[in-house]
């Protein structure tokens, strides 16, 4: 059985409506399938947490680590796609020089 993942957002929406006292946890439970002493547990963890959202600075500076991992990840696919492409392009003129320019239809298989 796979574990479960919640999102943040989630997460606070489900203790908001704790929060608010308009039903049971075992209520808001049921209503989001969760077990209620998972509920109690994002409930303990939402006072901690909760300063972090008006945290500019942390969040300024997550923004910059996130935007730092994409631009890295981006320069890897290009790096790959430039690399990709020259053994394509490598691949094709060798294939052409050794079966010609019309190897394509030596090597297709037309069905019945």
């Amino acid at each position: 059985m796979e574990k479960r993942v919640f999102t943040p957002k989630f997460k606070a929406k489900a203790v908001l409506e704790v929060l608010r006292v308009e039903k049971t946890l075992s209520e808001i439970a049921s209503t989001y399938s969760v077990h209620p002493n998972l509920l109690r547990g994002w409930k303990k963890e939402f006072p901690e947490k909760a300063s972090s959202v008006f945290d500019e600075a942390k969040q300024r500076q997550d923004t910059r680590q996130m935007e730092k991992e994409i631009e890295a990840k981006q320069t890897q696919m290009l790096e790959t796609i430039g690399q990709l492409t020259l053994e394509h392009d490598w691949l094709r003129k060798k294939t052409i020089e050794i079966f010609g320019p019309e190897y394509e239809k030596k090597f297709s298989k037309k069905p019945f």
